[in-house]
């Protein structure tokens, strides 16, 4: 795993997502509020968790404010937001 700092992006714009992403002492926490929670907050979780799992990010807290994004936009969002935690840890 690479060094996390604190991190965000995304709006909290209709069909967008706002995400932050920041470094814990152990284990990986999700915390999702979405307008469409019940229909979909198992898959957002399960993506973001995925996502995680792949780039190998572990030891985080990954909020997300969802506004009714689609699946590619959460995506985007969280790749972004990866990217700019390793960026800011690289640049501290």
């Amino acid at each position: 795993m690479n060094t996390l700092k604190k991190a965000s992006c995304g709006t909290m714009e209709s069909s967008d997502a706002y995400m932050e992403l920041e470094p814990i002492e152990a284990g990986t926490q999700i915390e999702l509020q979405s307008v469409v929670e019940h229909q979909f907050g198992d898959s957002i979780r399960a993506l973001a968790a995925e996502m995680l799992k792949e780039e190998g990010v572990e030891n985080v807290k990954l909020s997300i404010v969802d506004r009714g994004a689609l699946e590619c936009t959460l995506r985007a969002r969280l790749e972004t937001l990866i990217g700019r935690a390793r960026e800011e840890a690289a640049h501290a």
